[in-house]
């Protein structure tokens, strides 16, 4: 009865306050009350914990968790959805209401993060958390991102994403929620997903040269890895003839890019890191 009262309830305030959906922005609500429990549920909220929520929508969420922590910043980029949260969430002391991009704005410490942000911004989103210090997130994504976090070597969903993902954080696969979860329902399904940051799990000596190089591979995942260190070294002034003595000799040139582990690219990385080390020192000797 309560899913029903939520979905009547998110189609009243729209009418109410005259607001369309607008699709590129993702606003898709979530009108379903056991998804927005066991959303909270997993986040194992406190009282001392400060939970950041991505794209508030129309507070169902904003509300519940409100009643579970001590503060809740929930940032909307849409104004007319801003005048829509601010007139529901009347009378909470404990929501900081944030209008802007996510992505832009600046943001005041928090512990948690629980939202179902928007499927166009997931990428740029996660990396932008992931440079932040807090406990652990548990968010919505689309199913196929959500799968391609998670994804084992080898297999089709594993990529750049994967790599370096796996390089910031533990991803773990709780509950698919289904698109009718939603009003209106978007057009895939989702999966939530919690992610716990982490220090590094294996060495890397410049990150800049590591994420760069998982960049180039992947741009030719199905190639040998030998192809593709070649055109990571031209592209950083090296010879023909070193980039091809280089590649030739890692040992992992015969393998294909989307068989490397994510340490296998760290190893690579420090190689090359070190390969360059002893060019430049041989060149300030010259």
């Amino acid at each position: 009865m309560e899913q029903i009262n939520l979905l009547q309830r998110a189609k009243h305030l729209l009418r109410l306050y005259g607001f369309f959906p607008k699709k590129r922005l993702g606003q898709n609500f979530t009108v379903n009350s056991d998804m927005l429990q066991r959303l909270v549920s997993h986040a194992s909220l406190t009282e001392d914990d400060v939970v950041l929520e991505v794209g508030a929508g129309l507070g169902f969420l904003t509300r519940l968790l409100s009643s579970e922590c001590k503060k809740v910043v929930a940032v909307e980029v849409d104004p007319n959805i801003v005048g829509i949260l601010r007139a529901q969430l009347r009378g909470l002391q404990n929501v900081d209401l944030i209008e802007g991009d996510i992505l832009k704005v600046s943001l005041p410490p928090f512990s948690k993060v629980v939202s179902a942000p928007p499927y166009s911004i997931s990428s740029p989103l996660l990396f932008r958390l992931l440079e932040r210090s807090f406990d652990w997130a548990v968010l919505i994504l689309q199913k196929e991102f959500a799968e391609r976090l998670a994804a084992s070597v080898g297999s089709k969903d594993y990529g750049r994403l994967t790599v370096n993902v796996y390089y910031r954080a533990e991803v773990e696969l709780l509950d698919p929620v289904p698109r009718t979860m939603f009003y209106p329902p978007p057009d895939v399904d989702s999966m939530m997903v919690r992610l716990k940051p982490r220090n590094p799990p294996f060495p890397v000596e410049d990150e800049a040269v590591f994420f760069e190089l998982v960049r180039t591979l992947f741009t030719q995942r199905n190639k040998k890895v030998r192809n593709g260190l070649i055109s990571f070294l031209r592209k950083r002034e090296i010879s023909r003839k070193e980039a091809v003595e280089l590649a030739d000799s890692t040992v992992y040139s015969a393998k294909r890019v989307r068989e490397l582990a994510p340490e296998d690219f760290g190893i690579l990385a420090n190689e090359l890191r070190k390969f360059q080390n002893r060019a430049a020192g041989h060149v300030e000797k010259v």
